[in-house]
């Protein structure tokens, strides 16, 4: 039987961390002037990366030094206000304990940079269960582009139709599918409406079973 792995995003999936992340860009965009409303952040921030945000909200492309600069100060705003208050969704620990007792690769995905990666895997130790691991410094073209799940399986030594990928957002889910990969939809940020169609939905880890896992990639 062939390799079959399970990736993970980060933001909404591993934690629920988008009510932070919105604070620190509520702190940062009211440091400009501009207060954008919830809708807006669901539909422009949520599993979008800090060029595409940057560039939505203050309306012109962001690149060079100065985006090296706006990112390092909302990306602290987060850590600041996010580090005392680290917590997986419910099940998620014991989730990937039974993965890897079954034999599962495993690894991590996200369009986050590496510090906040580090700053939740060093809090919750998943560090060692996961034989890939990347973040927005190892891509350059983010979800919904394909290239982070498509060079996870290249780093899990699995074909991409083996891969079940857990997403919350659109251009998450988007990246998986156009990955050629399965998709479990995690609901934490948006409804099933609000997301591409997935093979499963979950709202935490109690929703799924590696049965879940097997019949999804039995229909690859």
């Amino acid at each position: 039987m062939s390799k079959k792995a399970v990736i993970f995003d980060m933001d909404g999936v591993i934690c629920h961390t988008n009510p932070y992340h919105s604070k620190a860009f509520r702190v940062f965009f009211e440091k400009r002037g501009l207060h954008p409303t919830d809708e807006e952040f669901a539909e422009h921030m949520f599993g979008k990366s800090n060029s595409y945000i940057l560039k939505h909200f203050l309306g012109r492309p962001v690149v060079g030094e100065e985006f090296t600069q706006m990112e390092e100060e909302k990306e602290g705003l987060f850590r600041e206000i996010y580090a005392d208050v680290v917590d997986p969704i419910a099940g998620f620990p014991d989730w990937l304990t039974l993965l890897k007792k079954n034999d599962f690769k495993t690894g991590v995905a996200t369009s986050a940079p590496r510090a906040n990666l580090d700053l939740i895997m060093g809090k919750l130790g998943f560090e060692k269960d996961m034989e890939s691991i990347l973040a927005s410094e190892d891509v350059t073209k983010h979800k919904p582009e394909p290239e982070v799940y498509l060079k996870s399986a290249h780093n899990l030594g699995v074909q991409p139709e083996d891969c079940v990928v857990f997403e919350d957002s659109f251009s998450g889910v988007s990246a998986a599918i156009n990955a050629g990969m399965k998709v479990v939809g995690v609901m934490s940020s948006h409804t099933k409406e609000e997301l591409p169609p997935c093979d499963h939905y979950i709202s935490t880890y109690a929703d799924v079973s590696l049965n879940h896992i097997k019949e999804i990639l039995a229909h690859a």
